[in-house]
């Protein structure tokens, strides 16, 4: 399984991804994210799902940007152009795939700004072609195990995070959905974008360089309970009257 995020907010995008794999009995590490950049021209594209589909779609979608990436001067213009990519590998691949019983479950999150896009941009990319845009509301996508870090995700991400706080929510949301799930794990892949800088950066983190802040929080998160008002427990720890009926 694979924990991909990427968070849209006013200062810019941030994105976490995880880098282990299951094939089999064996797990490996591998990147699930690439950085397609020039001048004006800055995007990255996250994965989950079959990687055979994955490097599939990508490896077309390479040979697009070396013969055409001049005419993508908006970012969802690059997006349409890798949603046709995705279709061509369902076409080839969907079929034989789900005849082994393996579903065509590439699901993709596309970030970036090109020239003309008047701030940075944010889609979800479905194994179908389709596309969605992030919105103000809830300022991020998830692919992969989702559910774990998405409460504190709802809780604490907002727009107007600042870029520091926003990598700080998406480290614990990671923290989150890696200890529900073994199969998502460290090394984790940090990527983020300032808005009009046409400039991505990139970090990886070992889980020993985070150990401290996973214990950190859990350790607050046990006090944040100790301490939690618990008047409102009396009601339900009263002891009361039982109405019964006696038997005759």
């Amino acid at each position: 399984m694979t924990f991909c995020i990427a968070m849209k907010i006013e200062a810019g995008l941030v994105g976490i991804a995880d880098t282990a794999i299951t094939t089999g009995f064996e797990k490996i590490t591998a990147k699930k994210y690439s950085i397609f950049e020039r001048d004006g021209h800055s995007m990255f594209v996250m994965t989950s799902g079959l990687r055979s589909a994955r490097d599939k779609a990508l490896t077309y979608f390479e040979e697009v940007i070396e013969s055409e990436d001049e005419e993508f001067d908006k970012l969802y213009k690059a997006v349409n152009a890798f949603a046709t990519q995705v279709r061509r590998v369902a076409s080839e691949d969907k079929a034989p795939l789900e005849e082994s019983g393996l579903p065509f479950n590439l699901n993709c999150i596309i970030g970036g700004q090109l020239e003309k896009d008047k701030e940075h941009k944010l889609y979800l990319l479905y194994p179908q072609g389709n596309w969605v845009e992030v919105s103000q509301g809830t300022p991020y996508y998830v692919i992969g195990e989702s559910a774990y870090g998405k409460p504190l995700l709802d809780r604490a991400l907002r727009f107007d995070t600042d870029m520091s706080t926003a990598l700080k929510i998406g480290v614990l949301a990671f923290d989150a959905t890696r200890k529900a799930a073994t199969d998502v794990g460290y090394p984790i892949d940090v990527v983020w974008y300032l808005k009009d800088s046409f400039k991505i950066h990139t970090h990886r983190y070992k889980g020993e360089d985070l150990r401290p802040v996973a214990q950190w929080w859990q350790e607050r998160l046990r006090k944040s309970i100790d301490e939690l008002p618990s008047d409102w427990i009396e009601l339900a720890m009263q002891p009361r009257k039982q109405n019964v009926t006696p038997l005759k």
